[in-house]
Formats: structure tokens, sequence, C-alpha cells
């Protein structure tokens, strides 16, 4: 199976974990994303150099990751894969921030290497959440709590449309890689002429295929009106739910929990 495959198959498998039948699974949609964008808001809002503070948060994902029965690794497989965004978001702190503002021992910590470590905390529980919530929602049900909780519709539209040719593309590339690895013995080496053409050509029959579909979905009465099955009925474990985390967020961005613990600690040995 080639990497296109693969990948195909990957993007698929979190389709899969969002039909499980768990008590998370079961929770609307609209608690999940309100929760999860609560937590993302209250993960950015600390200041650059916080480091500490982010211990707490960590509780949320991983009592998800618990109750929901998700894979672990590959949540943090996928968080890996897109880190080196967050790497090069931060990766010249150190060298524009080099006032020492902290020591470990006898060696001082400039602002700059704190701040690019924050970034990287922030960057991990961020990400996480997102793929949290679409593990254990589906992007489908997501976007149609987006669109219950008022967001512009031609926007969710765009969003469902844009993952529903994430597969038409995959569909197409892979079939013109197992075209061009039949044609040159199964060879991985591509000069960077054949390359561009390849590229240009998954495009044009990528518009093909799309324009088809659109077609098609005209023909069975497409409106611009992109309807899921599925009703949408809160009740008092969703409240619970968004209630119990937003109160669990407001506490642990108020207090510095690892410091005050600390503090305890340290009292408690004098």
């Amino acid at each position: 199976m080639n990497n296109i495959a693969k990948n195909y198959l990957d993007i698929r498998y979190m389709d899969t974990l969002a039909s499980g039948d768990t008590f998370l699974h079961r929770l609307d949609p609209r608690a999940k994303l309100i929760t999860t964008l609560l937590f993302i808001v209250a993960v950015v809002s600390f200041d650059k150099y916080t480091i500490s503070a982010f211990v707490p948060f960590f509780l949320y994902p991983i009592v998800l990751i618990s109750i929901g029965g998700l894979p672990a690794g590959y949540l943090l497989k996928k968080v890996i894969q897109v880190s080196p965004f967050a790497v090069l978001i931060g990766i010249f702190n150190p060298i524009m921030d080099r006032e020492i503002i902290s020591h470990i021992g006898t060696i001082g910590i400039s602002g700059g290497w704190i701040s690019f470590l924050s970034i990287l905390i922030r960057f991990l529980l961020t990400i996480s959440g997102a793929l949290i919530l679409i593990a254990l929602t589906g992007f489908n049900a997501v976007c149609l709590a987006l669109s219950r909780l008022g967001v512009p519709r031609a926007f969710v539209v765009q969003l469902l449309f844009f993952y529903r040719y994430i597969f038409v593309l995959v569909d197409e590339a892979e079939k013109m890689e197992m075209a061009r690895s039949l044609r040159s013995f199964n060879s991985r080496s591509m000069r960077f002429r054949v390359y561009i053409s390849i590229i240009g050509h998954l495009l044009l029959r990528s518009f093909n295929r799309a324009e088809r579909i659109y077609l098609a979905m005209r023909c069975r009465g497409f409106d611009g009106n992109i309807r899921l099955i599925r009703n949408l009925k809160a009740g008092w474990k969703d409240f619970t739910f968004v209630v119990g985390w937003t109160l669990l967020f407001a506490a642990f961005r108020m207090n510095n929990i690892p410091i005050k613990l600390g503090e305890i600690v340290m009292e408690a040995f004098k």
C-alpha cells in the first residue's frame, strides 16, 4: 500500500473513532465544541512567559482520552506531525529575547527560551484538544454544532465541502501514483519536471471530479444547505459537562496551582 493510500485510511480513522459509544461520544456536539473552545481560550490567554500554570490543563485531554477510549499514541503522533509549525513560530525567540529571567541552579535561562517552551506547550494542549473533539464527535457533527450555534451557513458549508473534497483529492492522487508506479517499474525517483506535470494534472482531475459530484448533488436537489440527519438535544449531562469543565478552567486560569502546591509543601517541611 503506498503512502497516499495510508494517509487516506488515516483520515478515515478519525471518523471511525467518532463512531464509539462511550459517555463522551453520546454528549451533544455543541457541549463538546463549547467546552473545547473555552479550553483553548483559557490556554492561549496566559502571558508569554507562563509554563508551570499549564500543568493542570493537561487534565482535560487526559480525562477525555481515558473515558472516551481514544488511542493516546495515535493522537500524540498527529500532534508531533504538525509540531514543526509551532517550532517555526518560536524558534527565533531565544535569539531575540536574551534577558535572563530565571535560573536552574547556576544556569541562567533567558526569556526567549521560556517563551519558546510556552509556545510548544500551548500548541500541544490546543491541538490535542481539537483532535480529541474531532475523534469524539466527528467532523460532520462538529459542523452541525457550529451551524446550530449561529455560525454563518456559508462558512459551515465550506468546511463540509473542504472535508469532503479532501477524499476526492486523495482518491485522484492515489490513482495517478499507481499509474506512475506501473509505468516506471515501481521506481521511487521522479524528475522535477515530471513532478510538476503530475501536480498540474492532479489539480485538473480534481476540478473535473468535483464538478461531476456537484452536478450529481444538484440533480438530487442540493440547494446550498447540507442537511445532516441528526437531532441535537441537550440535556442535564451536557450542561453539567460544560459547567464543570468551565469552572475548572477558570480555577486553573486564576490560580497557578503548581506554585501554590509547592508553597504548601515547603511550608509543611519547615
